[in-house]
C-alpha cells in the first residue's frame, strides 16, 4: 500500500469516527431535506417543494464536506502542528492534500446517494439527463468550497477556525436560496447572495437535474468562486 493511499484510509477512517463531522456533512442536510419535504412549511407544494429542495441540499452537503469539515479538520491538524510533522515525511505535501481531496469526493458520493434516494423516496423526479452538468457544478463547487475553507484553516487557530467556519456555514445556510427562494429575501440581501457560491450551485442545480431555468450568471459565479478561493488558499495557507 502507498503512502498516499495508507494516509487516504487514515483520514477517511477519521472521518467516520467524528461524529460531529457526521452531523454536518449527513445528518443536518438528510434531515433538512426530510423535514422540509414532509412538512408544508414552504411557499410550493407537493412535487414542485422536493424539486426546489434537492438541489438546494445537495448544495448545502457540498458545503458541508468541502468547507466544513475539511476546514475544521485541518485547522486542528494545524494547531496541533500535525501539518507540520507530516509535511517533512515521506508522504510530503502534495499526497497529503491528494489524500484530503480524495476523502471529500468520498464523503460527496456517499451523501449525494443519500440525498438522491431519500429525494426519490419522498416524490423528486429529476431530469436525468442534466447529470453531467450538476456533476460538473459540483467539481466547480467543492473547489470553491474547499478553497474558502483551506483560506480559514490556513490561517486561523484551531478554536478561531472552527468558530469561523460554524458561523460562514450558518450565514451562508440562510442567505443560499438552499431551502427557501431568495425572492423571500430583500432586495439587497438577494443581490448580494447571488453572488454567493451557494446561491449560485443551487441555482445551477435546479437548473440542471430540475425545473429551473438556465442562469449563465450562476455558472460564472461559481466558476469565479471555483478560481479564486483555491488561489488564496495557495498564496495564504500556512502549514505551522
Amino acid at each position: 500500500m502507498s503512502a498516499w493511499s495508507a494516509h487516504t484510509a487514515a483520514e477517511l477512517r477519521l472521518q467516520l469516527r467524528n461524529g460531529e463531522q457526521l452531523l454536518v456533512t449527513l445528518g443536518i442536510p438528510v434531515g433538512l431535506l426530510v423535514f422540509f419535504g414532509t412538512v408544508e412549511v414552504l411557499p410550493v407544494d407537493g412535487a414542485d417543494r422536493i424539486g426546489f429542495l434537492v438541489p438546494g441540499i445537495v448544495a448545502l452537503a457540498v458545503m458541508s464536506s468541502a468547507m466544513v469539515a475539511m476546514g475544521i479538520a485541518t485547522g486542528f491538524e494545524r494547531s496541533y502542528l500535525v501539518l507540520k510533522r507530516l509535511a517533512v515525511t515521506p508522504l510530503g505535501r502534495p499526497a497529503l492534500i491528494g489524500a484530503k481531496i480524495a476523502v471529500v469526493a468520498a464523503v460527496e458520493v456517499v451523501q449525494l446517494a443519500a440525498i438522491i434516494v431519500v429525494g426519490l423516496l419522498l416524490g423528486w423526479t429529476p431530469s436525468w439527463a442534466g447529470i453531467p452538468g450538476a456533476l460538473g457544478a459540483v467539481v466547480l463547487a467543492t473547489a470553491a468550497f474547499g478553497g474558502l475553507g483551506l483560506s480559514l484553516a490556513g490561517r486561523l487557530r484551531g478554536p478561531l477556525n472552527l468558530a469561523a467556519q460554524n458561523a460562514l456555514y450558518l450565514a451562508l445556510l440562510l442567505t443560499g436560496g438552499l431551502v427557501f427562494s431568495l425572492d423571500r429575501l430583500p432586495v439587497a440581501l438577494a443581490t448580494l447572495a447571488g453572488l454567493l457560491p451557494t446561491a449560485a450551485l443551487a441555482t445551477v442545480l435546479r437548473a440542471t437535474i430540475g425545473n429551473g431555468a438556465h442562469d449563465t450568471q450562476a455558472w460564472v459565479v461559481l466558476a469565479v468562486w471555483s478560481v479564486v478561493t483555491p488561489a488564496v488558499a495557495i498564496r495564504t495557507f500556512r502549514w505551522w
